[in-house]
């Protein structure tokens, strides 16, 4: 009995000073934002002539893919985005620390107009309600936070593909607002977070961080001449080679190297030497084109296309070598042929021996093709991976 009766005392009690305390944050958001003292659409130092501050953080809580086809990469963030607006301060008021508005309120407040210059698509989350947040310090600075998903362009040189590693940026600029009335800058601590991870160490599918991430500040200029403040980020990626070592390296070289069990087939057989070649050569076509399906079409030779031309180019020299030891097999018959049709005796003639001269070639090819692959594959790996 005494604890309840302890009970209903506190609500009674403390049930004003609640309904008391939020009648006071509602009209000290009220006063704030009075239409007749305070408009939304002029930036906080406008009439000062000052620059507004404006730091930026970027927490990137994924980053989905990178294409080298489109040459963009998407990701998901939060863009957090703090300033000093003189005129939304409220501590002379009352002693509350921070004013959090609804998401139909946050409008009614002046915030900075950031927008991604190398974006090429992006979009609010809106589940269940606009993903935005906007908090009032009693000493007039605001929290801005909104939730994005972007997919920015990234332009790849993609000579080394797939040894290469891209430099992919994050640009953000203010858009009406020139440097005069925006001054935009990263967060001093930590200006870029990554969400899954603490470092920038994480691994992407294809990609991983093999530098630590850049921040710097920039000016940039329209076509007007009108200098703007400007923020930008680079990530360094490379990219894991072990798919494509298992999925193209590999099967490639196995493929090519198959081609030469034509050297070690009897010089009779010609049949079976024949559908050999022809299967490698076109084996190598089709890996070739389900390669080149996946990358853009560039002016200039990828590291991938030297690697599949070089197989390819083996593959064509090992039938080229059938079609040489094939012509001096059909010598050898005609020759013999011919011995056989002439019966009278003669005085005796040096005669080729087209039959040896065959099999030497064969014997000739099976040291020199695997030697001059191995040093192909010793140069090809020397300058590609020590770029």
């Amino acid at each position: 009995m005494n604890t309840l009766f302890t009970c209903l005392w506190t609500v009674l009690l403390l049930g004003p000073l609640v309904r008391s305390q939020q009648q006071q944050r509602r009209d000290i958001l009220n006063y704030l934002l009075n239409s007749s003292t305070y408009d939304p659409g002029i930036a906080p130092d406008y009439e000062e002539d000052v620059a507004t501050e404006v730091e930026v953080q970027l927490e990137i809580t994924s980053i989905d893919s990178i294409s080298a086809i489109s040459m963009e990469y998407s990701m998901n963030v939060f863009l957090q985005q703090t300033w000093r607006d003189p005129r939304l301060n409220f501590s002379h008021i009352s002693n509350i620390s921070v004013l959090e508005l609804d998401q139909r309120r946050i409008g009614d407040v002046w915030a900075p107009d950031i927008f991604f210059k190398n974006e090429k698509s992006g979009s609010l989350h809106t589940v269940t309600v606009p993903n935005k947040l906007l908090h009032i310090n009693n000493d007039g600075s605001v929290l801005y936070s909104m939730r994005l998903s972007l997919t920015l362009s990234c332009m790849m040189d993609l000579r080394y593909f797939p040894m290469d590693d891209q430099t992919c940026l994050i640009l953000m600029e203010s858009f009406g607002y020139s440097k005069e009335n925006v001054a935009l800058k990263w967060n001093s601590k930590e200006p870029v977070i990554f969400g899954l991870d603490d470092n920038d160490e994480q691994s992407l599918p294809q990609f991983y961080f093999y530098k630590p991430l850049e921040t710097e500040g920039c000016f940039s200029f329209d076509s007007f001449k009108i200098e703007f403040s400007c923020l930008r980020a680079k990530l360094f990626i490379q990219r894991n080679l072990g798919f494509y070592i298992a999925q193209v390296f590999i099967p490639s070289m196995l493929i090519v190297i198959l081609s030469w069990i034509s050297f070690w087939i009897h010089v009779d057989y010609l049949p079976a030497r024949a559908s050999l070649g022809v299967i490698c050569v076109l084996t190598m076509t089709t890996q070739s084109s389900g390669i080149r399906s996946s990358l853009p079409v560039l002016s200039y030779i990828k590291a991938i296309d030297v690697w599949l031309a070089a197989g390819l180019l083996f593959e064509v020299a090992a039938l080229l070598e059938f079609a040489y030891v094939n012509v001096q097999t059909r010598k050898h018959r005609k020759q013999a042929k011919d011995d056989e049709e002439s019966m009278q005796i003669a005085e005796p003639q040096a005669k080729t021996d087209f039959m040896d001269r065959a099999r030497r070639v064969d014997r000739v090819s099976r040291i020199v093709f695997p030697l001059c692959y191995a040093v192909f594959n010793l140069v090809f790996w020397a300058v590609y991976l020590a770029k």
